[in-house]
Order: C-alpha cells, then structure tokens, then sequence
C-alpha cells in the first residue's frame, strides 16, 4: 500500500481532495492511505509517508521541510490542486514514489 501525505495550512481544503484521490484510487485499483495534515502536524509524521505534495498554499516550506526528511516532497500542481483533481494528483504521487 501507498502512502501519501498532504500537507497545507488547515487541512480543509486539502481534505476534500483526499477524498478524490481515495475515489480515484479506487477507481483504478490501487491500494493507497492518503491524508491530509496542516504543516504543523505534518514535520511531525513525515517519515512515515511514501511521499509528501504540499498545496500550493504552503509551497514557501519546501526547502525546510526537505532538510528534515529524506521522502519526496513536491508541490502540488496549482491548476490540479484548484480543480480538486483528485486523479491528476493521484498520478503524480504515484510516479514519485514509483
């Protein structure tokens, strides 16, 4: 099973795009855990995720986030992250850790 952290300010937002990406999951088969955290929360549990996408919002944390794990960090695509395109950001998580 994959694992894959989102991280943003509140989780709110992101949260709603969890649930696209575990029905889009679903839809292809795959097997995936993915959750949604505020950046506090997240520095915390990084290294228990195969891979962590940043919303847009909190992109500025990339660089230190990336001195406190050695996991993939990327920043989610902003047209992606907009549309709530669970499916698109699915992809991309997987071809990082893949």
């Amino acid at each position: 099973m994959k694992k894959i952290l989102l991280v943003c300010n509140a989780g709110m937002s992101t949260s709603m795009l969890v649930l696209k990406m575990e029905k889009a999951a679903e839809a292809k088969g795959i097997e995936v855990e993915v959750k949604a955290l505020p950046i506090t929360d997240a520095e915390k549990v990084m290294n228990d995720w195969d891979v962590i996408m940043l919303g847009p919002q909190v992109r500025h944390t990339e660089k230190k986030l990336k001195t406190l794990t050695s996991k993939p960090i990327e920043v989610i695509n902003m047209r992606d992250y907009g549309m709530m395109n669970g499916e698109k950001v699915l992809d991309a998580a997987l071809k990082i850790i893949e």
